[in-house]
């Protein structure tokens, strides 16, 4: 019966990737979670669901390590310093800047711990680009934009769970917030993860130079993408900036001479496509367990928290790009940067698996907070993919 209903879902999403197959100004994305929606109405496919689990096993690493190692490696060299310091420092401003304003304005609505706005606000914090970067492309013509949205999203997944995990942890033993211990662990966590993502990218790296045929690369890949992921996440550090880590050092040495243009376009040949069946399926399952989780008694509340959460961005974003002399000559003084990078910022998959993680651990308290991601998650997906063509349109007419 799974195995039906999954093919079904793949048919589904094949179809979906056919009709909107140049993705000039509709992300496929938002489709799929509306038709995911509309399919958990019908009784045949009440046994389909998903879980965190699943995410981080299964789709994950498959995403992270191919968006990493497809990401070209003098993109992220012209923009690291920009990507790192939204991916951490303003990840962390966001997440306390939002928590912060979260616990307030719950007051109003369902009053809710300074730590449990926190985690509320961590959730909502990681971006997902999926092919937003290819309408920033091709209405704006601003591919610098799209490559900080794109290398921003590619780490701050890994940030993000970091963040994530450590407002869990107090959040569940109900320990109060301290700033000191935030930081060692993060700091802890984070390099933990992209040593463990060095060590599995050397190894690819070594191994390259190695004659192998191209289908025994192919499977190289997928042991580093998910073998690196698991070994992290068994040492209790980031899975996700290793795998991230290890596609980024394949993407520099794929990079290094034309000989390897060959390897990079066999290597494709099999991502390209795999990524779009586990995107296709990941979207419809997000469509279908969201549904569960809606409260309409919450939804103020949720509108409220998306805004709150366009409204932080805007402000980090802004404050951090143009307080830097280079990155405020290098983008037009005119917050075009700023509003792009901030509306490109939307919640997709990291978000759902932070939210389902914490609907794991069965916490007391979390079930409103749970509700409450769904729907600002959903709202995100919908509103800001949807808006990304006519907004760049507008900011290039201005």
């Amino acid at each position: 019966m799974i195995a039906q209903l999954i093919m079904i879902l793949l048919a589904i999403g094949y179809y979906i990737y056919l009709i909107d197959s140049k993705r000039n100004y509709f992300p496929v994305p938002v489709i799929l979670v509306l038709i995911g929606i509309a399919l958990s109405y019908v009784p045949f496919f009440d046994s389909i669901f998903i879980t965190k689990d699943m995410i981080f096993e299964v789709f994950l690493p498959a995403l992270l390590f191919t968006s990493a190692y497809q990401f070209p490696f003098k993109d992220l060299k012209d923009n690291i310093g920009i990507i790192a310091i939204l991916s951490t420092i303003g990840l962390i401003l966001t997440a306390l800047l939002m928590g912060y304003g979260t616990y307030l304005i719950s007051e109003w609505f369902i009053p809710l711990t300074l730590v449990a706005s926190f985690l509320l606000a961590s959730i909502l914090i990681p971006t997902d680009p999926v092919s937003v970067t290819a309408i920033l492309k091709r209405s704006s013509g601003e591919k610098r934009i799209a490559d900080v949205v794109e290398g921003e999203s590619m780490v701050n997944d890994g940030t993000s769970v970091v963040i994530f995990t450590i407002f869990l942890t107090m959040f569940s033993t109900g320990e109060s917030f301290s700033l000191v211990w935030f930081l060692e662990e993060f700091l802890i966590v984070s390099l933990g993860g992209i040593g463990i993502g060095v060590a599995f990218g050397f190894l690819l790296k070594t191994l390259l130079v190695v004659s192998f045929k191209k289908h025994e690369l192919v499977m190289l890949t997928i042991v580093v993408a998910y073998g690196g992921f698991y070994v992290a996440d068994a040492l209790e550090v980031s899975g996700v900036l290793a795998t991230v880590t290890s596609g980024m050092m394949l993407s520099h040495e794929l990079g290094k001479t034309k000989e390897n243009d060959s390897v990079k376009k066999h290597l494709d040949g099999f991502w390209d496509i795999v990524i779009p069946m586990l995107l296709a399926l990941l979207f419809l399952l997000i469509g279908v367990e969201a549904t569960q989780y809606l409260s309409p008694s919450l939804w103020g509340f949720a509108v409220i928290l998306f805004f709150l959460s366009i409204l932080t961005r805007f402000l980090v974003v802004g404050g951090l790009v143009y307080t830097v002399p280079a990155w405020r000559r290098e983008f037009q003084n005119d917050l075009t940067a700023t509003s792009l990078l901030t509306w490109s910022g939307i919640k997709g998959t990291m978000s759902i698996a932070l939210v389902l993680w914490l609907e794991a651990e069965k916490i007391d308290g979390s079930g409103e907070m749970i509700s409450l991601a769904f729907a600002v998650i959903l709202l995100s997906l919908i509103l800001q993919s949807i808006g990304v063509y006519p907004l760049t349109n507008f900011l290039n007419r201005k």
